[in-house]
């Protein structure tokens, strides 16, 4: 596992985890260490809660807003395939106990059985080696970049 694998937060903030997008007001998009969906992202927590509800409920409510955010830019991005059916938004921690949410783009070309079910049934195609986040996706997180920085400058402007 490379290091920033091991510290995503810290790397993050020395600016050394290829995987961000942008530092929102509560924490850091990233796009997916795996992309069999194309677009998935997380938002992960600045801070140490490892629960949502470890937070005071005004930060809830503004690390909720910021996964909002950043569904909005995985919706634009996501949308230009014609078959992109909805985003759909997960607040786990099983695996990882700290605080984060994950943004799965769902498409109509996945299979019937698949679809209607959490991406966690996808099992070992989420691993394979052409879903692995790598040069070829390059210009897919420059677009998730563009689009939640547009998201961000409205939202934040307003708010």
């Amino acid at each position: 596992m490379t290091s920033w694998k091991s510290d995503r937060i810290g790397t993050a903030e020395r600016g050394e985890n290829p995987t961000v997008l942008a530092r929102m007001r509560t924490g850091w998009a990233v796009i997916g260490d795996t992309q069999h969906l194309p677009a998935y992202c997380l938002l992960l927590h600045a801070g140490t809660a490892s629960h949502l509800t470890d937070l005071p409920r005004a930060e809830r409510a503004a690390f909720l807003f910021d996964l909002a955010l950043l569904g909005e830019a995985v919706t634009t991005v996501a949308g230009r395939d014609p078959q992109f059916a909805r985003v759909n938004y997960e607040v786990l921690g099983n695996s990882w106990p700290h605080l984060h949410g994950h943004v799965h783009a769902r498409y109509g070309w996945e299979s019937a059985e698949l679809l209607h079910g959490p991406v966690w049934r996808y099992g070992e195609e989420r691993d394979v080696p052409e879903a692995a986040l790598g040069p070829r996706h390059e210009r897919l997180q420059q677009d998730l970049t563009d689009a939640l920085d547009e998201v961000m400058a409205d939202a934040y402007a307003i708010d």
